[in-house]
């Protein structure tokens, strides 16, 4: 089957519309807060949500069923890229991480009743939520096997317990899509089991926020205890002790969701360089003159176009349905998450005092914010661990019992 990489017309014309959407209403809007909404009040999000549906560009990714345009991936990449522009701009289209995973989660695993009760107000922009799945040490982290909360049996439902921490969005959320262990032990490769608690459940406490490098996800990252948290069975996702393959529904897109809002991001600081180089004279000509600085800014162009020809084509194979998607994902959140980050380093660079300026230019923003971008949904390592394990699998001799010579 041919790769097509073809935009619809009508994506175009969306991903036009985001495009000024964002710079008119949103990076306004950004500039006020400093790009923090780590303890923003809901207004800010509900007025740059209202703004959003007045514009026609609310929701891309979320089916039609549920009010949004119901773009494929391939077109979700390119009006997320216009989106992430702006760090607010996804929160503006209701696609910002965690809801958009969480949504594509929902619609792909919940009962129809479990729709109706969550994905919908969630896709309209009337709750938000969080998704629970890191726990402090020696709890799952990059490795999921290790997860410690546990979820037992009791009559009419579950009993959660344990502690989860870094869970994005967590104060305020309507609901939390919680990961817990329903049979085995840490470090055994399934036994999980998703489950949806209300913000209101007995048993489950927001103990604090964690303060932390990035400022621009909504409501912060939280640490949250679930101490004798009981729901009903009726609150299970999915089916029971199936909880890791059904993240995986959602985590192989949401990484590559990721890629396309932080290639905006890159897109963004490189203009700020290019309009830099093009206009602050020095040494007799203008920066954009310069062998070292024409250097970096040739190094960014490349490595955002190699981004987005990734993006696209890791995007058609998770759209057809391909075998080679999740090494694919993985490839792009490394591949994309480094070159968004030497992106933002080289217009630092050129824009000297200016780029490191907090209040004179977002570059200084921008750097803090994409660093964690290489720990978030899976370290490069862990990445990188799984490509080399799939790429040398077909090439794995079979062990004789003798010792090689």
């Amino acid at each position: 089957m041919p790769i097509q990489f073809d935009v619809d017309p009508a994506v175009a014309q969306l991903a036009e519309a985001t495009a000024e959407f964002v710079r008119e209403v949103v990076v306004p809007a950004e500039r006020e807060c400093g790009g923090s909404v780590h303890d923003a009040p809901e207004a800010v999000r509900e007025r740059l949500q209202k703004a959003a549906r007045d514009a026609g560009v609310f929701a891309p990714h979320v089916p039609t069923r549920w009010g949004g345009h119901g773009l494929d991936l391939r077109g979700q990449a390119v009006v997320f890229e216009a989106a992430g522009y702006s760090l607010l701009g996804p929160l503006a289209l209701n696609c910002a991480a965690p809801d958009e995973g969480n949504m594509h989660l929902l619609e792909k695993v919940a009962t129809e009743e479990q729709k109706q009760t969550y994905l919908r107000p969630l896709a309209a922009g009337r709750t938000r939520s969080c998704f629970a799945m890191t726990e402090p040490a020696p709890g799952a982290g990059a490795d999921p096997r290790l997860l410690r909360t546990t979820a037992t049996r009791v009559p009419g439902g579950w009993r959660i317990d344990g502690r989860k921490w870094f869970i994005t969005g967590a104060q305020g959320a309507g609901f939390t899509i919680v990961m817990a262990r329903s049979s085995g032990s840490p470090g055994d490769p399934g036994g999980a089991t998703m489950f949806l608690v209300d913000a209101d459940t007995p048993g489950m406490r927001l103990v604090r926020t964690i303060e932390t490098l990035d400022e621009s996800l909504f409501a912060g990252h939280s640490e949250i205890v679930f101490d004798g948290c009981v729901v009903g069975e009726e609150q299970v996702l999915g089916a029971v002790d199936r909880g890791f393959e059904g993240a995986q529904i959602r985590l192989g897109p949401a990484r590559l969701t990721h890629c396309m809002r932080w290639l905006g991001a890159a897109r963004r600081a490189q203009d700020i360089a290019l309009e830099r180089a093009g206009s602050r004279r020095a040494f007799g000509s203008v920066l954009g003159d310069l062998g070292m600085v024409q250097q970096m800014l040739a190094d960014s162009e490349i490595d955002i176009e190699a981004s987005r020809a990734l993006i696209l084509r890791t995007a058609w194979e998770l759209d057809t349905g391909s075998a080679a998607a999740s090494s694919l994902s993985s490839v792009s959140k490394i591949f994309v998450a480094e070159a968004v980050n030497r992106v933002v380093d080289r217009a630092v660079q050129i824009c000297g005092a200016l780029g490191i300026s907090a209040a004179d230019a977002p570059l200084a923003r921008l750097f803090r914010e994409v660093r964690p971008f290489r720990i978030y949904d899976g370290p490069s390592e862990t990445h990188r661990f799984a490509i080399a394990r799939r790429a040398v699998r077909p090439y794995r001799q079979p062990r004789t019992g003798a010792a090689d010579g």
